[in-house]
């Protein structure tokens, strides 16, 4: 049985104009590259530096470290706006707001990481408990707002060719953030050299999904 497609009579999402679905779909389009293009330049800007073996975050650490939280803050704030865009642009379904509200908090859980940085000890580039916090919110909620979307993007004949990589992407980004925070951050850790490695993965399997989305947003458009 099909499902019908929204209108502004509708209880849920309500679809927007044109050119909001594009600004929308524009900020998910700039948020991985703007966030990622950061990363590799402080990189260059400290030699020290391992991207295989030190988390994103730990970039916050260095002299330069503003530039990370800067890039959480915007980064963050990019991720909110496309959310509210997936939100509107997308068939809602019963509880369908739940998909929204969680992929929001993660884009507040990313810009939290800004807020709570890690700093360096003694040395030694080392997280805050409140940075751990507002990770965990970030990829979380992150993974099981796309597990959620992907709902109802079944729902959408619009978007139900994506349902199927939405929900994949969810369930992995789930499952790397375990594997990193279990397996690779703490020291000793089986996976340890290679933690920045492994949430490289995890973004980039994000960002992703993210950009294909984002690109299908700007087409309904």
């Amino acid at each position: 049985m099909g499902f019908p497609a929204p209108t502004h009579a509708d209880s849920g999402t309500r679809l927007s104009s044109s050119p909001a679905l594009r600004t929308f779909a524009l900020a998910g389009l700039i948020a991985p590259a703007w966030f990622t293009t950061l990363v590799v330049v402080q990189g260059f800007l400290a030699p020290t530096y391992s991207h295989v073996a030190m988390p994103i975050s730990a970039l916050a650490a260095w002299p330069t470290g503003w530039i990370q939280n800067l890039n959480f803050y915007v980064f963050g704030t990019l991720m909110m706006i496309f959310a509210v865009g997936l939100h509107r642009g997308v068939q809602n379904i019963r509880r369908g707001v739940v998909a929204f509200a969680l992929t929001a908090v993660s884009a507040v859980g990313i810009v939290g990481a800004g807020v709570f940085p890690w700093t360096m000890v003694a040395g030694v580039p080392t997280e805050t408990p409140l940075h751990v916090a507002a990770a965990i919110v970030a990829f979380s909620t992150g993974g099981v707002g796309f597990i959620l979307f992907s709902k109802r993007m079944k729902a959408d004949s619009r978007w139900r060719d994506l349902a199927m990589y939405t929900l994949c992407t969810g369930m992995v980004i789930l499952v790397l953030f375990v594997t990193l925070g279990f397996f690779a951050i703490d020291d000793g850790a089986p996976l340890h050299p290679w933690a920045g490695l492994v949430q490289r993965i995890l973004c980039a399997v994000w960002f992703t999904c993210t950009i294909v989305l984002a690109v299908r947003l700007r087409r309904l458009g």
